[in-house]
């Protein structure tokens, strides 16, 4: 998505590390206009798709995942990394590493909020090794639901995150893919 590569070359940040910092835009200070364009793509590229939930994992993904929801006239779940007293007991629970955060989280959802009459549509701001996408997978897996596909808003490519989780058979649609960065060069996307 041009609109996206766009504003990623002229407001994102490389750092080391292979950190892409696109906070002011997409991850901390959020551009609800240009989330109503990838909204828009995805619910394109995703047309005739039965999508009836669309989930996402704490705490980034879910203004991204709201709008997308949004456009497909349906609930959006988030997955939790921490449980409260208000979720406890009955729920579907996985473990998913934060490769920004460098910790391993419990993640859950309710059993009450996903189940086998879900057709889901994944939504992450991020794909790089897939630990989260894998992680909200088997959630999905775990549920009975049928997973129809992910969309992610920046996928690093020359990460092993979106080969793994093709390899899967999972269709996941990119609306920016990186295939290099570097602090000298800037960001590199894929043709």
């Amino acid at each position: 998505m041009r609109l996206l590569e766009e504003r990623i070359r002229s407001d994102g940040i490389v750092r080391e590390g292979g950190v892409l910092k696109v906070d002011s835009f997409l991850n901390h200070q959020m551009d609800v206009a240009l989330f109503r364009e990838m909204a828009r793509e995805w619910k394109r590229l995703y047309a005739g798709c039965p999508v009836n939930k669309i989930l996402t994992i704490e705490a980034s993904g879910i203004g991204i995942a709201c709008i997308t929801a949004e456009e497909f006239g349906c609930p959006v779940v988030f997955a939790k990394k921490t449980e409260t007293k208000n979720i406890a007991g009955d729920v579907y629970r996985t473990k998913v590493e934060s490769f920004t955060h460098g910790k391993t989280y419990d993640v859950i959802v309710s059993r009450a909020f996903l189940g086998p009459q879900d057709k889901v549509l994944l939504i992450d701001d991020f794909l790089a090794n897939g630990a989260a996408l894998l992680g909200l997978i088997d959630l999905v897996r775990e549920s009975g639901a049928e997973l129809v596909g992910a969309g992610i808003a920046v996928e690093k490519a020359f990460q092993p995150g979106g080969d793994r989780v093709r390899a899967m058979g999972v269709r996941v649609e990119s609306l920016a893919r990186v295939s290099s960065m570097s602090v000298e060069h800037g960001v590199t996307f894929c043709p």
